[in-house]
């Protein structure tokens, strides 16, 4: 099994991230953010991944460390559980309708970290938390995992109906990506390594 555990603690944030690849879809998420609980356990359920999250931060202050160090620790956990990358399709394609919403994620976990974000219509706010700092969250993500992440909401009028479109299509993606192939040999690449 492809798992990782990961702790990060900082003066702003205390979070603890368990993960599981090659898993069913269960999850236990409290970040003490509802709606950030809610888009992790969806993207752990379309991912087919076991996710438990216990995160805790500033939020009196504002919600983008918690935010972005969220993104920082799913990222290494997902670098850490895919270890040598060998056998695995690397590249990853996911799109979800939601409503009235089309949101695509197309990802390649080439070890080089790079974030495309064209989602406009994922701006305002959900309660009292800015969903600007959703590309914030992936950005960090995308760092910490090494990967090149593209996320299109090719329209959408409903913000929380985008972010979960979003979170729905990378969890697809990267279920796709990290999936063993018995055709690749060693690593996916003519360079011969990630």
């Amino acid at each position: 099994m492809r798992k990782a555990n990961v702790t990060r603690k900082t003066k702003e944030t205390s979070i603890s991230l368990g993960l599981v690849l090659d898993g069913k879809g269960a999850y236990k998420v409290d970040t003490t953010v509802p709606f950030l609980d809610h888009m992790l356990s969806l993207m752990a359920r379309h991912g087919f991944m076991d996710l438990k999250v216990t995160a805790r931060g500033d939020t009196e202050v504002d919600y983008h460390h918690l935010l972005e160090d969220m993104g920082l620790v799913l990222g290494e956990g997902i670098r850490q559980a895919l270890g040598d990358k060998k056998g695995i399709r690397r590249y990853g394609h996911g799109v979800t309708p939601m409503d009235e919403t089309l949101a695509e994620v197309v990802l390649d976990l080439s070890g080089r970290p790079y974030l495309v974000y064209k989602a406009k219509q994922g701006r305002g706010k959900l309660r009292d938390l800015d969903a600007s700092l959703f590309e914030d969250f992936f950005r960090a993500v995308s760092n910490a995992a090494g990967m090149n992440l593209h996320i299109l909401v090719h329209y959408g009028r409903d913000i929380h109906h985008v972010i979960e479109a979003i979170f729905k299509s990378f969890g697809r993606a990267l279920s796709e990506a990290v999936a063993r192939d018995p055709r690749i040999r060693g690593v996916r690449s003519t360079k011969g390594v990630l």
